[in-house]
């Protein structure tokens, strides 16, 4: 997968916060890759994604078959005196007799049973090519179900490179903090021996102890956001909400990307909501066609044959052809107001590709200056923390000495942590950058 060859530049970033890929590998670890595949295929977006690509494949079934003859089986049953009921049925089951033009048995029929078998058949000639378009926007439908399954699979990857940056940036905080305490109680120890020797006062003392109480409180916070990470982790890949993996951090490589215009040209190409908006378009513009088929003549022919019985065994074969031409002369106005609505809604549809090319190239160049800005910060971050933990060091040392005042230690101490956090952050946002540029292009 490309996004992964972006992600290997944060591990550096990463191990020096205290999550290295040992740790990270305890027993079955999780790689970004695997993540990604399994939201891909476990996560619910993705069934419903593709139970509406069926949708549409099945609409453009139901297109196609405007072209096939219609074939219709009845059987009916009726039994009844009516004059003109009882006067045809015998007709259709060929049994007329001289007895029956008594004027008596015209008026006061005996009631009669008929049972009726018809086989019908009806074929589309000409309907103003409605069913051409209906067949030509169905496969558009099509077109516009894949893309939406795309940008499902798009989503899916960034929801789930986030979640998987975010449990990795929540670890080294709290192996930050960890370490952080460590430092801590060893600074009360010292300004507690310094109190002792009559160099410093409880004061000072008592605010040592108030910074070991505020890492505490970063540890626990970063224990809770982590906690918070893997459930949101969990249920991007379908997994269960208890599970708990040991996630490996992406090796570190730095891949340039590609030049703008080839990176746009990219996503105006590959971007799932750009050929989404481009299918409405042409959708759109198919309703023009299937509009104006209204002003034309439909025509169709038919065929039926039947058999009429006044049992259900005994039955008369009789058949019929004929042709339908049928031509709305006047509907209220009702098809040049269904043409206009088709062409307003094609340039609302223009429109929206406009906007959502546009939004694309915006994408796009965003996600390369984060990118690069994400990075910038990783460089900056090493050369900060190597010079707090420096700077920490020597205050200690002069803090021993008692020439710095506590103050001064514990503003180096949480300059380190807040180096750490700041470099951990920008090594996650590198991840996370990266899979906004992938997704840009249409990845």
């Amino acid at each position: 997968m490309r996004i992964a060859t972006h992600f290997r530049y944060a591990l550096a970033a990463l191990a020096a916060a205290g999550l290295t890929a040992a740790q990270a590998a305890a027993q079955s670890p999780l790689t970004l890759d695997d993540a990604v595949a399994r939201a891909l295929k476990q996560n619910p977006a993705t069934r419903g994604a593709e139970a509406a690509r069926r949708e549409a494949s099945e609409r453009s079934r139901q297109a196609r078959a405007g072209w096939l003859p219609r074939l219709d089986l009845t059987e009916t049953w009726q039994r009844g005196n009516q004059p003109v009921f009882v006067f045809g049925s015998i007709l259709a089951q060929r049994s007329f007799t001289e007895a029956n033009f008594a004027i008596d048995a015209l008026n006061h029929p005996d009631p009669v049973s008929n049972f009726r078998t018809g086989i019908s058949v009806d074929q589309l000639v000409f309907d103003g090519v409605r069913t051409r378009s209906a067949n030509r926007s169905a496969a558009i439908g099509e077109e516009i179900a894949d893309a939406g399954s795309r940008d499902t699979a798009a989503m899916l990857r960034l929801g789930a490179t986030t979640a998987f940056g975010e449990v990795l940036m929540a670890q080294a905080n709290r192996a930050a903090a960890a370490a952080a305490l460590e430092s801590a109680e060893e600074d009360v120890r010292r300004a507690e021996r310094r109190r002792d020797a009559g160099l410093a006062t409880e004061a000072d003392v008592l605010a040592v102890k108030v910074h070991l109480a505020q890492i505490r409180e970063r540890q626990i916070g970063a224990a809770s956001r982590e906690t918070v990470a893997r459930l949101q982790l969990n249920q991007l890949m379908g997994e269960p909400l208890d599970a708990r993996f040991e996630l490996q951090p992406p090796s570190p490589a730095e891949v340039a990307p590609p030049p703008m215009a080839d990176l746009e040209a990219e996503a105006l190409a590959n971007r799932p909501d750009v050929a989404r908006a481009a299918a409405q378009e042409r959708l759109a513009r198919e309703s023009i066609t299937a509009a104006r088929s209204g002003f034309y003549p439909q025509a169709a022919v038919q065929g039926v044959y039947e058999f009429n019985g006044g049992t259900f065994a005994d039955r008369a074969s009789a058949w019929t052809v004929g042709a339908v031409l049928r031509w709305n002369i006047f509907g209220g106005f009702a098809d040049s107001a269904r043409l206009g609505e088709a062409k307003a809604a094609t340039e609302r549809a223009r429109a929206e590709r406009d906007r959502q090319e546009s939004a694309a190239r915006v994408d796009v160049r965003t996600a390369v200056a984060r990118l690069e800005d994400a990075r910038a910060r990783v460089e900056v971050g090493r050369l900060t923390v190597a010079q707090a933990r420096e700077s920490q060091r020597i205050v200690r040392d002069r803090f021993d000495a008692g020439l710095a005042p506590v103050n001064d230690l514990l503003r180096s101490a949480m300059a380190v942590l807040d180096a750490d956090s700041h470099q951990t952050a920008a090594a996650i946002d590198v991840l996370i950058s990266a899979a906004l540029l992938e997704r840009a292009r249409g990845r």
